[in-house]
């Protein structure tokens, strides 16, 4: 979806109001219809403008959500699942307006299995009161994109993070779900048993569906124990190779690395700005290591000697927790500090994962795409598995930066998928990366097209995303 471009669909053509009376007189003043509100929900932490649903409603558990549904696909109502909201491309927007259902107060730990490391969930738990939750049983939850999002928003998305390096994405450690369908039925996708050849893994099929193809009303996730010692680092580099270069030959070498963020100088710079710190203001790797006391010290001295001979300097490491707090916290404050680098502009962040043999190229000849425009975009990534995120700054009301900023994204998307990438490592399509999906996939969006007709054939879940 190009910045400049229209929106798909006008919701305020569309008149659901015999929907919003029934909903009324099953849930009363828990129907929300002010502009204040609906414009809220229609929105998420992307540039793509407000597209308000009609009307907002919080459920509090699965039957009132099948209730919900159910009387959405009678009146062929579009339905719209809301966690959070922090997605990145527009994900969440109302684009045929509709119901907006809020999971904020579905929010409950239903079950903890402390032998089998596994917890059952609402989709409104966030995953910071889950590890909050967690904190005395030993156990946590290793996902971390940044923002506290919800559960339910991060299996939707297929959320990964900083730590996907060692634990995976949202993928690999949702065990099953249980979803509320188009037409008002509800089903489980498998058992708590950590693998099965028992049918469709329709778990995997629902986890990344962005809400167009059901709605989560319990996940089943997979946790971990607190590692025994955890100690983080920084080092420097006079350029973004020698740091990639590292990264790369970390991994190779086989060393079991929790976290490592690539940032660039611009980033760096910011992060002073914003977060009062100190930090060279150079290319950048922050590391994490999980383990016994002996393995994380061993991991930590073997990347300071890979770091070195890849020209690194400054390496610097700590187990103190309130100092790797701090580092962590600068790195999830990213892109408010960017802001500072541009008052006027307003930040699109958009992500490409590719493999990592070819993360160096992809990063440097992104970066010297972006030095040829003009444009102020801070490269930061979770270069362990090969996806890095550009935060480009653009002014909506220069037409011109806009234009600029519209062929550098595209350029650094079709360089990913040249290099046999993705065009979204984490964020998702919504419906900002449609024409992506469709370079990336080819005939295979038709598959995914039929598998979305027969689940929901009215088009009614979260209509106008990842296919338009």
């Amino acid at each position: 979806m190009s910045l400049a471009s229209e929106l798909p669909v006008a919701a305020e053509k569309f008149d659901y109001s015999s929907t919003i009376d029934v909903l009324q007189e099953q849930f009363g003043d828990r129907v929300l219809t002010s502009s204040a509100v609906c414009s809220q929900f229609g929105k998420d932490e992307s540039f793509h403008p407000s597209m308000p649903p009609h009307a907002v409603i919080k459920a509090h558990n699965r039957e009132e959500v099948q209730q919900i549904v159910a009387i959405c696909a009678e009146h062929k109502t579009p339905v719209v699942p809301h966690g959070a909201g922090t997605s990145l491309e527009g994900n969440i927007a109302a684009l045929k307006g509709g119901i907006s259902i809020d999971t904020s107060e579905m929010n409950k730990v239903l079950a903890v299995h402390t032998e089998d490391f596994d917890v059952v969930v609402q989709p409104g738990v966030t995953r910071r009161q889950l590890n909050d939750y967690l904190h005395d049983t030993g156990l946590f939850f290793p996902i971390d994109p940044g923002a506290d999002a919800s559960i339910g928003g991060m299996a939707a998305t297929r959320a990964s993070g900083t730590n996907a390096v060692r634990y995976g994405t949202m993928r690999e450690n949702v065990i099953s779900v249980e979803a509320v369908l188009a037409d008002g039925s509800i089903i489980r996708t498998g058992k708590r048993a950590r693998k099965s050849a028992a049918g469709y893994d329709l778990t995997r099929l629902l986890v990344g569906s962005e809400g167009t193809l059901g709605m989560f009303t319990e996940i089943t996730l997979k946790v971990y124990p607190i590692p025994e010692a955890i100690s983080s680092a920084v080092c420097t580099f006079e350029e973004l190779e020698g740091a990639v270069d590292s990264v790369i030959q970390i991994i190779q070498y086989g060393i079991p690395i929790a976290r490592v963020e690539l940032l660039d100088d611009l980033t760096m710079k910011s992060i002073n700005m914003y977060s009062h710190t100190d930090f060279s203001e150079t290319p950048t790797l922050f590391l994490e290591f999980h383990g016994s006391e002996s393995s994380v010290k061993e991991q930590a001295e073997l990347s300071q000697e890979i770091v070195q001979e890849n020209s690194g300097s400054n390496f610097k490491w700590t187990s103190n927790t309130e100092e790797r707090n701090k580092l962590w916290r600068a790195r999830h404050d990213v892109a408010y500090a960017g802001k500072l680098l541009h008052p006027k502009g307003q930040i699109w962040s958009t992500d490409v994962c590719v493999p990592i043999s070819r993360l160096a190229d992809c990063i440097n000849q992104t970066r010297a795409d972006i030095d040829q425009t003009g444009l102020l975009a801070p490269i930061v990534g979770h270069v362990g598995d090969g996806n890095f995120h550009l935060l480009l700054l653009v002014d909506h009301d220069d037409p011109d930066e806009v234009a600029k900023a519209e062929a550098l994204h595209h350029r650094m998307v079709m360089r990913a998928l040249e290099m046999d990438g993705t065009c979204t490592g984490e964020h998702g399509i919504g419906y900002g990366k449609i024409e992506f999906l469709k370079q990336e996939h080819g005939n295979a969006v038709d598959s995914m097209k039929m598998i979305k007709q027969a689940l929901d054939p009215h088009n009614l879940f979260n209509p106008g995303k990842i296919f338009g």
